[in-house]
C-alpha cells in the first residue's frame, strides 16, 4: 500500500506574531481532507522558539489542531544554527535550547519504517557540533544505514546537503556547511538515500545531482526576495505530497492551495526586524 507524506516546512508559527497562522490553518484544512498518512514538518515550526519557548508551545498547539500524525525536524528558529554558520547575532544550538525543542517535539532525530521505505529524520544543527548529543545522532544514522536490507532510504533533514554537489566549499547558511556535511556522509557510510528530503530555503526545487532524488519543500508561510536570496528554484508557498511505494519507488510534487497567499518576508518587519 503507498504510504503518502505530506511535507509542510518553515511554517514560523507564534501566538505572539502570529503573520504566518492564517496560511498555516488554510494548508491544514487542505491537509484534513487529503488525510495523509503522515504529516513531516522539515523545520522552523516556530517562528524564534530558539530565543522564545513560547513559540515552540504555539507552534506545537497550532500542530496538534491538525488531528493528524505529526513528526518534526528541528530547523534554526526552533533550537539554534549549526555552531560553524550562525548568523551574528542568531543564537546558535546548544543543550538548553535542544532540550526546550525536545521537551514540546519529541526526539530530534528518529527513524520509521515503512512499507519498502525507511525514513531517517535527523537534526541538521547537532551534526558537527560539541554537543553531547551530537556521536548518538551518528550512531543512529550508521545503525540505519547500516542495517537497511531490502527497504529503500529516505533521509529527511531541515538543511538541503548543498546546491549543486557535496564537495562545495561555500558557507553560506543556506545549505549544509562542509563539516556538518562531512559528518553526515560519514555516518552513512558510503550509503546513498533514494530520496533527500528538506526544507528550510522557503523554495521548492526538484533535482537529481549525482542521481539522487533531493527534494526541497517550500515555507507555508512565505518566501524572501530575491534582492536577499538567489532564486534556486520556485518561490511560492505550499506543501509537498511525496507518495512511496512498497516496492521502493516513490513520486514528489508540489501542492498549490488556492486562497493562500504567498507572502514576502520583507513585507513583515516586525518579524525578524529589517531584512
Amino acid at each position: 500500500m503507498t504510504f503518502r507524506i505530506a511535507q509542510i516546512s518553515d511554517t514560523h508559527l507564534s501566538h505572539d506574531k502570529p503573520f504566518f497562522v492564517d496560511n498555516f490553518r488554510r494548508i491544514g484544512e487542505a491537509l484534513r481532507s487529503e488525510r495523509p498518512d503522515l504529516v513531516l514538518n522539515t523545520g522552523d515550526v516556530s517562528l524564534d522558539g530558539a530565543s522564545h519557548e513560547s513559540d515552540l508551545a504555539a507552534a506545537r498547539t497550532l500542530h496538534d489542531a491538525l488531528g493528524l500524525p505529526v513528526r518534526y525536524l528541528p530547523g534554526n528558529h526552533d533550537l539554534g544554527d549549526n555552531q560553524d554558520s550562525h548568523a551574528p547575532g542568531e543564537p546558535a544550538i546548544d543543550e538548553v535550547r535542544r532540550a526546550r525543542y525536545c521537551a514540546h517535539f519529541g526526539p530530534d532525530f528518529w527513524t520509521l519504517d515503512v512499507p519498502g521505505w525507511r525514513l531517517l529524520g535527523i537534526n541538521a544543527q547537532l551534526l558537527g557540533s560539541d554537543l553531547a548529543a551530537a556521536p548518538a545522532q551518528d550512531a543512529t544514522i550508521a545503525a540505519a544505514a547500516a542495517s537497511l536490507g531490502a527497504l529503500k532510504f529516505a533521509l529527511l533533514v531541515h538543511k538541503p546537503l548543498f546546491d549543486q554537489a557535496a564537495d562545495e566549499t561555500e558557507i553560506t547558511g543556506r545549505f549544509l556547511s562542509p563539516g556538518p556535511r562531512r559528518a553526515l556522509l560519514a555516518a552513512l557510510g558510503g550509503v546513498a538515500p533514494g530520496l533527500v528530503v528538506s526544507g528550510h530555503v522557503h523554495q521548492f526545487r526538484d533535482s537529481w545531482p549525482a542521481g539522487q532524488h533531493h527534494v526541497w519543500g517550500p515555507s507555508t508561510g512565505f518566501v524572501i526576495p530575491d534582492r536577499l536570496q538567489p532564486c534556486y528554484g520556485l518561490k511560492e508557498v505550499g506543501w509537498v505530497e511525496h507518495r512511496l511505494e512498497p516496492d521502493g519507488t516513490h513520486q514528489s510534487r508540489l501542492v498549490r492551495v488556492p486562497g493562500v497567499p504567498t507572502l514576502d518576508i520583507a513585507d513583515f518587519p516586525q518579524v525578524y526586524g529589517p531584512l
